[in-house]
């Protein structure tokens, strides 16, 4: 299972959704059947509060999908900014994988 770096921009007050796909090392799907994730946002690595993002492991599991969102009520109480955010994927045995990090911007809304 690899690891990547990307950077998302989320509009305060809007709905929030994005996927992406976990691969194994030569590129093929990762099989995902059983496994669960959790997502945290935060202002900074240290910061003592954080928004969970939801995470979705999306059927077909085999095929390796994963759907991130947050609602508009979440987007409209966070402050516009840059935080940091970061994806760990555990398995049915428990192991856990960072699959997604990166920097995730909150971009002031007008109509919120």
């Amino acid at each position: 299972m690899l690891s990547a770096v990307t950077n998302l921009v989320v509009y305060q007050g809007a709905d929030f959704e994005t996927n992406f796909y976990v691969t194994k090392d030569n590129g093929s799907s990762f099989d995902l059947t059983n496994y669960t994730g959790a997502s945290k946002i935060k202002k900074h690595y240290e910061s003592s509060t954080s928004t969970d993002m939801t995470v979705e492991i999306t059927p077909p599991q085999f095929v390796g999908a994963v759907k991130l969102s947050l609602s508009n009520a979440v987007t409209s109480a966070m402050t516009p900014g840059k935080y940091v955010y970061d994806v760990v994927l555990t398995a049915p045995d428990g192991f856990k994988s960072r699959v997604l990090e990166g920097v995730l911007t909150v971009v002031e809304g007008v109509t919120i």
